[in-house]
């Protein structure tokens, strides 16, 4: 059995590796931890992630032994349990073990924790949805695994996968306060490939944020059709495997929800209207199914934090998690370039940042600099009173002063 899960892991090394390393393999010291989860969208590179790093560990030998990639939802897999195979792999030798897709697997916490404590030379790496949970119930893995969530592309790893450029990522303090020196580098860079930054971010916009699109040889439609057939599978296949008490009806219900929200976002959350429309029976049913939208990073909620309030009883916007989602699955928004700017703002602050709603301006940053979103032409007007702010603008290669181009922000990772 062994044998045969050894056969099937190098195929899967081969087919799987790439390349181009993302951000998260570039910045995490994975051989500090005995257990890493990483968790993330559909198609954000997870599983080329996981294949690097074992591959890291024996300096690129696909052949070593050393070594097992296990896809969890395999039928090969199903012969046995994920203990059995770890046990049999250490027995022969061993060192490093990643489970693809672990959320996909029955009893997932419990079998990674008898692993963990059972054999204590082993280094685990697993995979998982965004929606995936480490601390429930009695195989609470919170003390054991350290848990990365991994985004899809930045607007400098887009660019780095399609033209071979090897860019630098920078603070957002870099950015307010070096943006003009920044942005010439940059564009210098572009410029030696006769590119130019403007309609490379309308596009990045439109389809990069999933590696995927290269795969698709940037085929546009093609890309929006995989990105939506993901949204839906992410709700009918992957939420059921992490909630299996979700029924047909509650699964329909949240697929409604989204598209609702889709078509309205930036979203303002009306509990009674919401109820009506989708004719649910009561708030927590309705707010359950908003949890599992954020939880599978689907959307995002933004609101003015308070000490008495949760954040989803606080909030007052929800967004799409990505612009790439607005132009693939909203029916109504995809031409309203606002709510496509907000969105990628949000989508690339919040990686690092805490972002909430200010009183005046578009968004608050870690409780000290607000942005005010706009196109070329946005002036400060809005937020001229207040410290520490910032135009955000689009359509602009160069900024100057407190005037910063918006596709920068793509620099963040």
């Amino acid at each position: 059995m062994i044998d045969e899960l050894r056969k099937l892991s190098k195929k899967f090394l081969s087919i799987k590796n790439h390349p181009y390393r993302r951000y998260l393999i570039r910045q995490t010291p994975f051989e500090d931890n005995r257990m890493s989860l990483i968790i993330g969208q559909r198609g954000v590179g997870k599983t080329t992630t996981l294949v690097q790093s074992l591959l890291d560990k024996v300096k690129g030998d696909m052949l070593s032994d050393k070594i097992l990639y296990i896809q969890a939802d395999h039928f090969q897999v199903g012969k046995k349990t994920l203990y059995e195979i770890a046990e049999d792999f250490v027995t022969l030798g061993g060192k490093w073990i990643a489970f693809d897709e672990i959320h996909k697997y029955p009893d997932w916490a419990k079998e990674l924790k008898s692993i963990y404590d059972t054999f204590n030379d082993l280094q685990i790496l697993a995979s998982g949805s965004s929606a995936l949970e480490i601390y429930k119930g009695s195989h609470d893995l919170s003390r054991r695994a350290i848990k990365y969530n991994m985004q899809g592309m930045s607007f400098k790893e887009y660019l780095e996968l399609t033209y071979g450029l090897n860019l630098q990522t920078y603070s957002l303090e870099d950015i307010c306060k070096n943006h003009e020196k920044i942005a010439s580098k940059i564009i210098s860079e572009l410029n030696k490939k006769k590119q130019k930054v403007i309609p490379l971010f309308k596009q990045y916009l439109r389809c990069g944020y999933y590696p995927y699109f290269q795969e698709l040889n940037s085929n546009e439609d093609l890309y929006k059709i995989t990105l939506e057939q993901n949204v839906h599978a992410t709700i009918e296949s992957d939420l059921v495997a992490i909630s299996p008490h979700l029924t047909g009806n509650s699964i329909k219900k949240i697929k409604q929800l989204l598209v609702l929200i889709s078509d309205l976002v930036p979203f303002i959350p009306n509990w009674k209207k919401i109820l009506h429309i989708l004719e649910i029976g009561d708030d927590r049913t309705l707010k359950t199914y908003f949890k599992h939208l954020e939880d599978a990073a689907l959307i995002k909620t933004i609101g003015r934090a308070t000490k008495k309030m949760s954040k989803l009883e606080s909030t007052e916007k929800v967004y799409l998690e990505n612009p790439n989602q607005l132009y693939a699955i909203s029916t109504s928004k995809s031409s309203e370039i606002g709510t496509i700017r907000e969105t990628f703002f949000l989508c690339m602050l919040s990686q690092k940042y805490l972002v909430s709603l200010p009183k005046n301006g578009g968004f608050f940053i870690d409780k000290n600099l607000v942005f005010e979103i706009g196109g070329k032409n946005k002036n400060f007007q809005q937020i001229k009173n207040t410290k520490n702010s910032y135009i955000v603008c689009d359509d602009i290669e160069f900024g100057i002063d407190k005037k910063i181009p918006l596709w920068l922000f793509g620099f963040l990772y």
